[in-house]
């Protein structure tokens, strides 16, 4: 069956679609109902099973007799270390740690906050939870201790395992004091905590609270896998909110694993066995879906790697790993290629590994530009597969759907809907729009399994983020328009479209030009407060490593490109060269904070920007165009 048969059978018998897809899990006690759509418009998926998610992800493969398989390998360019973990060991050491936890009182339902840098036992800390029904929430490595005492708020953990320290290009961040000062600063103190001590930067632990990660857990009893509700809470991701508090994204158990399994196989094309690299951390939607959780549930080898795509130490990082891994599809952001292709534009580290086992690249987290993404075929010569999808979704809304069918790629577009998601692209006034035009992109309730049932501990929340602007809608909070085949194109946040002269221009579609220069490395367009017209584009550039043209010639032929492939209409006047952009760790640019910083508008410093002395020189830059850029 192709892509608009698959499709066409969900559509007709939601029910029937996901039950079969149920069939891919063990269950302690089978689903006979997919949909439970009594609290509407709050709807949850298997309510009336009972699961284990570390059973589904490691001990079902070693039961089967495939124990030996590779479950994860760590690459570690930055310590110089690798190894391999089989399901085998994965299971032993997994029991062993929740062994410990359930020792010190951890139970179901208890949370416990992770707070890991990329090393293989961040893993096995979201595992050892999943055991014993306890709900994780995985912290990104470094975050400040004022944001991570937010989240330890929240989610009141019983425990928190963390490393005692992170290792970047060139440095050491030591974990230890910022967590040891944001449970000062926090008013729900753990009750202990676990530290795996790394050689680099081995922590003081505070006696009577924190336990050593080997320590803990000698001569205790390995635990075994405590079944749960479907709709029990697998773990909690906060995700940033408008208000400067972070959403905690509740995950539901059954329909975590049901949807993950089935995408492995119908999205990404996948065997069990096979090598499946997601660049990415653990502390992102990414990490928690397409590191852990997906690969080991499906039974592939998933690799945890401790590197950047330059720098650890080059710009082959990426063809080596697959090279020496046999990587069959790697999953990463489009800045990782763009940050790949600016340092080697010619691509010639890729001639130094044999990278023949890649079958497939699949980009998402920021909007990949036809620039990246041709480059990326031409010097890979496998398909390069834009997908959409977001923290609250936990998997695709939108993909081409490789294991089910390879549809043409439009570049420029994540393809299609994926089964469970009725897309539709609506005007403020909740109307729907004709193909090409641009509007609010939603989806029509109920969401498929997988997705968020809700916030945690804020119901209300929920419904006014995601369901009142549009009854009968979940909204998306991106911007863009559907083509008459059905192909989604994804332009902007809805509040990175701009208003210039009354016309509603999308910043995505004037990024997509201006990446299209040939000494532009990478970009962003915001819009910034104009009297006359409300608002003007203005845009930042990265060149290449190499060109020898002048900054004010690139800014010259940006403009007259925009003018050319846009027209007038979006008066595209204002650009300027910038070393680097300003962006989150998992690569997203801050085009709201550069928006802020250019309209003399205070802000809050982002909690995931990945370097803040960035925005002192994108300050500089604003304020040599005549803006505020006050830093």
């Amino acid at each position: 069956m192709g892509y608009a048969e698959v499709y066409a059978g969900w559509k007709a018998d939601p029910e029937g679609f996901w039950l079969e897809a149920a069939k891919g899990i063990d269950w302690v006690e089978p689903p006979t109902k997919a949909l439970n759509d009594s609290n509407a418009p709050l709807y949850e998926w298997f309510t009336d099973t009972k699961v284990n998610t570390c059973w589904n992800a490691v001990d079902r493969h070693v039961e089967s007799g495939n124990g030996s398989r590779a479950a994860i390998i760590y690459d570690s360019p930055v310590t110089n270390q690798k190894r391999t973990i089989t399901y085998a060991e994965l299971q032993e050491k997994v029991a062993s740690l929740a062994g410990g936890l359930a020792a010190k009182g951890v139970t179901k339902g208890d949370r416990v906050v992770i707070y890991m840098s990329m090393v293989p036992e961040a893993l096995i800390s979201m595992l050892a939870c999943a055991r014993l029904g306890a709900i994780h929430s995985v912290v990104f490595g470094g975050f400040a201790s004022n944001e991570l005492a937010v989240r330890i708020d929240d989610a009141a953990p019983k425990a928190i395992i963390a490393t005692s320290c992170g290792i970047e290009p060139g440095r050491i961040v030591e974990y230890k004091p910022l967590l040891d000062e944001a449970i000062n600063l926090s008013t729900r103190k753990p009750e202990f905590c676990v530290i795996l001590q790394r050689e680099q930067a081995p922590a003081d632990l505070i006696e009577g609270r924190d336990c050593e990660w080997n320590a803990f857990q000698e001569g205790i009893a390995p635990a075994e896998c405590v079944p749960v509700e479907g709709s029990h809470p697998a773990y909690i991701l906060y995700t940033s909110g408008t208000t400067g508090q972070p959403k905690g994204v509740v995950r539901p158990t059954a329909g975590h694993l049901v949807v993950l399994n089935w995408t492995m196989k119908s999205i990404y094309g996948v065997e069990p066995g096979d090598v499946y690299w997601a660049a990415s951390d653990v502390g992102w939607v990414v990490g928690h879906s397409y590191i852990c959780y997906a690969p080991l549930i499906h039974g592939n080898t998933t690799i945890v790697f401790e590197g950047k795509p330059v720098g650890t130490p080059d710009a082959g990082t990426f063809w080596r790993v697959i090279d020496e891994h046999k990587v069959k599809v790697l999953f990463t952001a489009p800045t990782a290629f763009r940050a790949i292709k600016r340092q080697d534009p010619q691509a010639e580290f890729v001639g130094k590994y044999d990278i023949s086992t890649l079958q497939t690249l699949f980009l998402a987290g920021e909007r990949a530009d036809p620039d990246t993404i041709e480059w990326a075929e031409r010097v890979l010569g496998v398909p390069v597969i834009d997908h959409w999808w977001q923290t609250e979704t936990g998997w695709s809304i939108a993909a081409n759907p490789v294991g089910i069918e390879q549809l043409p790629v439009k570049i420029g577009s994540p393809s299609v809907a994926m089964p469970g998601w009725n897309m539709q692209i609506l005007d403020e006034g909740g109307h729907p729009l004709p193909a090409g035009e641009l509007g609010a992109i939603v989806a029509k309730l109920p969401l498929p399994p997988g997705t968020l049932p809700t916030l945690w501990n804020a119901e209300d929340r929920f419904k006014k983020s995601y369901l009142s602007q549009f009854p009968g809608y979940y909204e998306t909070g991106d911007a863009g328009y559907m083509d008459e085949d059905g192909y989604l194109y994804i332009m902007a946040r809805t509040d990175d479209v701009i208003n210039v002269a009354g016309h509603r221009l999308s910043t995505g579609g004037m990024e997509e030009v201006l990446a299209a220069h040939p000494d532009v490395a990478e970009c962003a367009v915001i819009g910034v407060t104009d009297e006359l017209k409300g608002q003007l584009p203005l845009g930042f550039l990265c060149t290449n490593a190499g060109t020898t043209k002048s900054s004010e010639d690139i800014v010259k032929e940006c403009v007259q490109l925009v003018r050319d492939k846009i027209g007038p209409v979006a008066a595209f006047k204002l650009a300027v060269v910038v070393d680097r952009l300003p962006k989150t760790r998992s690569g997203k640019i801050l085009r709201g904070t550069m928006v802020k910083i250019a309209d003399g508008e205070a802000y809050k410093m982002p909690a995931t920007i990945d370097d803040p002395a960035i925005l002192d020189e994108i300050s500089e830059a604003l304020q040599s165009l005549g803006y505020a850029g006050s830093a």
